[in-house]
């Protein structure tokens, strides 16, 4: 068991890090050859699309060490300011995501899904800095746990999306992955906070 945690953790650092890295790909590309399905978005909704690209990685980036109870321990002010960082940057992002979500070229399906997944990522952290602010340190750590299984959901998509594109095509691939990136990634959290629910937690 602990050879498959460290193998779980090594995992999620390495690929909410490369992720994050290899976002930012457009600066160098061109959002025209890196990603031209979101070009229509970078062409009428340029404020909007920058907000999200930008900010996003860096609070996938910043989501590991939010995560690291050694860190926590040993560096409480750091891991505030980290999580102050974390916190503006997806403000920020997912505003960009919420005002693109409706005009996502895959259409409604999609659309409903990256809004929700906006909605309930601002909301859900939200509320844990919120709880962090009132010394709820417990229940912070929760409601963090949700919001970072949702900025995961950036892992999540990259992973899923090309293997659903070529099983249906990139259209219906990308309808699917605007829930699939995200939703099994909040059941999962919530099955994983439920376990704990036996034992006590352990403030951060």
């Amino acid at each position: 068991m602990p050879a498959l945690i460290r193998t779980r953790t090594v995992l999620f650092w390495l690929l909410s890090l490369a992720v994050a890295l290899v976002s930012y790909r457009w600066l160098a590309l061109g959002v025209e050859v890196s990603m031209d399905f979101m070009l229509h978005h970078f062409i009428d909704r340029r404020t909007a699309f920058l907000a999200h690209v930008l900010f996003a990685p860096v609070a996938l980036a910043l989501a590991p060490f939010q995560m690291a109870k050694g860190l926590r321990a040993r560096r409480p002010a750091m891991h505030r300011w980290m999580g102050r960082v974390y916190g503006v940057a997806i403000l920020i992002s997912g505003l960009g995501g919420l005002a693109m979500a409706p005009f996502s070229s895959a259409g409604p399906v999609a659309a409903w899904g990256f809004g929700i997944l906006a909605v309930l990522w601002l909301g859900i952290t939200g509320r844990g800095i919120w709880l962090a602010m009132q010394r709820r340190i417990a229940e912070h750590r929760r409601w963090m746990i949700r919001s970072v299984a949702l900025t995961f959901g950036a892992v999540t998509l990259r992973i899923e999306l090309p293997l659903l594109a070529m099983a249906f095509g990139f259209d219906t691939g990308y309808q699917i992955v605007a829930w699939l990136s995200w939703v099994p990634n909040l059941l999962i959290a919530e099955w994983w906070l439920r376990r704990t629910d036996a034992r006590p937690l352990v403030a951060a």
